[in-house]
């Protein structure tokens, strides 16, 4: 498993890039949607960084669909991750003889917020696959949205809580000051916008369509919404995610 970066094909690792040429087979994942241009720049990737003279072999893959209005979120994402350990697995059988390497290029980094780790997981402990497994690590849209900003994450002292929009939506964690939030798909933000909070917002980090926004959150939320809602209508689809900082605190300094 090869982290690829958030988008910026110069953003990938010395350590990815050999480990892209040492691949035989390539998996790409088919989201069959707009979502493919992801695939697309899978694929030029490894037409810029292959070396001359390797060709390994590209196998797209098919994604099992989602249920992503279930009642059960753990429980549809379970599901949804056994499906492609079912597919991917006679894939993986297909397509590799014993003892080649294969890759798959995962979108930023395979261990902040990517279930493939879990997936090949699943197909590894089947009895009758034999694999191992090796992650490269990839820059995350995190780490590129910090810099696309000129930030930190965190501040003097202070500590960082990575989340997912889903449970922003239940309200600013307790005791947070510094919040990365994720796969916030339904803008969760966007119910905190009275509260005193920053918020350093990107989409498309690293590509030719990014988009950043900063500022107080309640100045800024309804401009987020608009740019968002019409880069997923121009494109189909859209990869965010944002720092909300909450302002200094006014406590006295302890003596």
């Amino acid at each position: 498993m090869i982290g690829i970066g958030a988008g910026d094909p110069e953003q990938i690792t010395v350590q990815a890039i050999r480990a892209i040429n040492r691949a035989e087979v390539v998996f790409v994942t088919e989201k069959g949607s707009e979502a493919d241009e992801l695939a697309d720049r899978r694929r030029r990737m490894l037409e810029r960084y292959v070396e001359p003279g390797r060709h390994p072999r590209v196998v797209s893959l098919p994604d099992p669909p989602r249920d992503r209005a279930a009642d059960d979120y753990h429980e549809a994402v379970e599901r949804w991750r056994d499906g492609r350990a079912a597919l991917w697995g006679e894939a993986i059988a297909d397509a590799l003889r014993p003892g080649a390497a294969g890759a798959f290029l995962v979108w930023g980094d395979p261990c902040l917020y990517d279930g493939t780790i879990d997936v090949l997981e699943r197909i590894r402990r089947r009895p009758d696959m034999a694999l191992e497994l090796e992650v490269i690590p990839g820059i995350t849209s995190a780490q590129a949205l910090a810099a696309r900003h000129r930030i930190a994450w965190n501040r003097i002292g202070g500590a960082v809580q990575i989340t997912t929009g889903r449970r922003l939506a239940a309200g600013m964690p307790a005791g947070a000051e510094d919040v990365l939030v994720l796969l916030d798909g339904r803008c969760a933000f966007a119910q905190l916008a009275e509260e005193d909070l920053e918020i350093y917002w990107g989409a498309y980090v690293g590509t030719e369509d990014e988009i950043l926004v900063s500022g107080p959150l309640s100045r800024v939320t309804e401009r987020i919404l608009r740019l968002r809602e019409q880069a997923r209508a121009r494109k189909g689809w859209i990869m965010d995610a944002y720092l909300l900082r909450r302002a200094p605190s006014r406590a006295p300094a302890r003596r």
